[in-house]
């Protein structure tokens, strides 16, 4: 185990930043979506994200047991310094959602293991939403043009924007409920 983190942190921290986010895009839709279809492009959010991922990863791997490939450990985290730098430089393209992607495959990572081996039937909720994030973040890096197609269907319509949100709002509520009430 990496995190520690017992299912009840967890569920509750996802919970939150799920209920937080959600009833924003509820409360403010428009200006939320002029944010959101000016994300996949945005050379601040790029900044700031690839710097969280470039940051989360170095303290992983600085930290982490990498077994045999221990005697790697300096090449590994100069390789993450390295990769954002040049990313930051030379990756403009849609650079926000690649580094999103990162952020979701590393945040899956102790969802699913605060969930791991547990006997509660109700840890699905946590199993899945980290399963979601891990493919999200997958096809995030590798075809981050899905992102900008799916927020401009998503902000096409009010209808659209509200049910996403309200999905999310009640998703999160479920979670950080059960978190708080059964785990």
């Amino acid at each position: 185990m990496i995190y520690h983190l017992s299912m009840q942190t967890t569920g509750l921290a996802a919970g939150l930043l799920l209920i937080i986010s959600h009833a924003a895009a509820l409360i403010q839709p428009a200006a939320l979506q002029r944010a959101a279809v000016s994300f996949p492009r945005s050379r601040a959010a790029a900044t700031a994200l690839i710097a969280v991922a470039a940051l989360w990863s170095f303290l992983l791997v600085s930290r982490i047991d990498l077994g045999e490939f221990s005697p790697l450990r300096n090449i590994m985290l100069f390789g993450i310094v390295a990769g954002a730098i040049l990313s930051w430089l030379y990756l403009e393209e849609f650079l926000a959602v690649r580094a999103l992607g990162m952020i979701l495959l590393l945040a899956a990572e102790p969802v699913l293991e605060s969930a791991f081996l547990r006997t509660e039937p109700d840890r699905i909720l946590l199993t899945l939403l980290g399963v979601a994030w891990a493919i999200a973040g997958l096809f995030l890096v590798g075809m981050p043009y899905l992102l900008r197609d799916a927020l401009s269907w998503a902000t096409s319509t009010q209808l659209r924007w509200s049910t996403a949100a309200a999905g999310g709002l009640l998703y999160g509520i479920a979670l950080a409920a059960t978190a708080a009430l059964r785990w």
